[in-house]
């Protein structure tokens, strides 16, 4: 039976083990002294040898003949059953699929048989961030005092998420990225023994793609080995979905011009291609950081792009200036992560380009880029403008400065009523989005919720210090920016508390009473 080439050229010592000799040194030494610890955390990206490292580990601890520099001898009973994965003292648990608190109750509870051939019985528990939080907790003590024959061995891709009380009860090892050359050399030495042909350069590319994991390396590999007897800079770039990125170019020019029509014909023609928008956008992000590398250093090295694309990102980079290109990379990169939650992906990414494109504050007639020293000069303007607008005052509210002209209600103030007003959905979205620009506003608004109709948002909060806090302009300019962001309009905004502090008083009274007096109305 044919077997994938990243399984078959798995490394069986920690010799093969690449790129990471701070690890395999540091285990080989404490194989050899005997002083290897109860529990291990291995944490790095994808294919950099977590796993590898700690099957490695586990048959090394249990070897009956282990070679002198602390490798297993891969030759005795253990190392081939634990190789077959029939070694009834060595668990390997998927912590995706297995990650509920019984799943590690029977794991304890299983602890307190000795093992039945080794010395040590070894749990690996891979990807185990994906555990829930009661799990983590069934794990904790069993983890501080495991029985002298137990042995623990954790791998996880996002370490941020493992509680610090499991970091602390183990010795964590953080994986580099693999090396260009050592992918490079790795590939070439496999296409050798598997007798494939495979030009160097095709093999740098690989190398590059794979973003430093060895398993993507050899799986592209593997891919490109059934396209044909010789493989080729351009047949690895079709069967990775790099080639033919012209597009790519295409809408950063466009951007570049402010050519909003071009833009959304390129969106449309890639849509109706059956191409993936959300890889779309990853791929915008790194050309993108391509044009910001060649801006900030020039150099070609550091580049994710293809050779043949690097004349038009370093002409990108020499008419734009670097307020700019961070500027757009924020955009894409606020625009992906809304893509996650967005109803239609098409139309957030639409959205974004075309605010590219579109808001703008000066361009500079010349190159149709944003100057940054007239952009200052405008905002210094613009804020003493601000300072020169009165602050309305009411009796039991505190004042909330106005960023902006106060806009006309497009409905009759006189006719509203209580059950006009709808929940506002992007509320979560305007919170997230304030906390970016002023986390000290966000902090007011716990708990706080947002209701619309037409162009009235009425915005109610359970903290009094959120009436407080628009005592002070910036405050009340953050969440004016935050609406603006996510809504793209203004809007004639109602506010109130509904603590015990300061009494609550119905809608239709604060409707009414704006009304007559104009108190405490603001436009965001």
């Amino acid at each position: 039976m044919y077997q994938a080439l990243y399984r078959k050229w798995r490394p069986m010592t920690f010799a093969d083990v690449l790129s990471q000799p701070q690890i395999t040194t540091t285990l080989q030494n404490q194989l050899k002294s005997g002083t290897t610890a109860h529990a291990y955390l291995f944490t790095g990206s994808r294919g950099t040898g977590k796993t590898t490292c700690a099957r490695i580990l586990a048959k090394a601890v249990n070897c009956e003949h282990p070679r002198p520099d602390g490798n297993p001898c891969l030759e005795c009973e253990i190392c081939k059953a634990a190789e077959q994965g029939i070694l009834s003292d060595l668990t390997e648990i998927d912590a995706a699929s297995n990650n509920s608190v019984e799943d590690i109750r029977d794991l304890r509870d299983a602890t307190v048989y000795t093992p039945e051939k080794c010395k040590f019985r070894i749990y690996i528990i891979d990807e185990v961030h994906m555990l829930s939080t009661s799990a983590f907790n069934a794990l904790l003590k069993i983890m501080e005092e495991p029985p002298p024959y137990v042995k623990f061995i954790l791998a996880t891709t996002e370490i941020h998420k493992v509680p610090a009380t499991i970091i602390s009860r183990c010795q964590r090892y953080d994986f580099r990225r693999i090396q260009q050359k050592d992918l490079v050399s790795r590939l070439l030495y496999i296409a050798e023994q598997e007798h494939i042909s495979l030009e160097t350069s095709a093999a740098e590319l690989m190398a590059r793609l794979s973003d430093g994991g060895m398993r993507d390396a050899i799986s592209l590999l593997d891919r490109c080995s059934a396209y044909g007897e010789t493989i080729t800079v351009q047949m690895t770039a079709e069967a990775a979905g790099t080639a033919g990125r012209e597009y790519l170019i295409q809408i950063l020019e466009k951007m570049q011009q402010k050519d909003v029509s071009g833009i959304l014909e390129i969106i449309a023609q890639l849509h109706e291609n059956s191409k993936d928008l959300q890889r779309l956008c990853e791929e915008l992000i790194l050309m993108q950081r391509d044009v910001l590398l060649l801006k900030a250093a020039g150099d070609i090295s550091l580049l994710h792009c293809m050779a043949d694309e690097v004349p038009a990102l370093q002409k990108l980079a020499s008419v734009q200036d670097m307020d700019t290109v961070m500027h757009v990379l924020n955009m894409l990169q606020t625009c992906r992560e809304r893509m996650n939650r967005a109803v239609n992906k098409r139309v957030e990414l639409e959205m974004t380009l075309i605010r590219i494109c579109t808001v703008s504050a000066v361009q500079n007639p010349s190159t149709g880029m944003v100057n940054s020293a007239e952009f200052q000069q405008l905002m210094e303007k613009i804020r003493q403008l601000e300072q020169q607008q009165p602050v309305n005052e009411d009796p039991r509210t505190k004042p909330h400065a106005s960023p902006h002209p106060e806009p006309k209600p497009e409905v009759d103030m006189k006719k509203l009523r209580r059950s006009d007003f709808k929940p506002l959905p992007q509320w979560a979205d305007i919170l997230e989005e304030c906390g970016k620009l002023n986390p000290a506003v966000l902090g007011t608004l716990a708990g706080s919720k947002a209701e619309v109709y037409a162009n009235i948002m009425l915005i109610t909060a359970e903290n009094p210090l959120f009436l407080t806090m628009f005592e002070q302009k910036e405050h009340a300019k953050s969440l004016s920016q935050a609406i603006f962001n996510i809504l793209g309009k203004w809007f004639v905004i109602r506010v109130k508390c509904s603590a015990e502090s300061v009494k609550p008083r119905p809608v239709e009274e604060m409707i009414e009473r704006a009304k007559n007096s104009g108190i405490h109305t603001t436009v965001i």
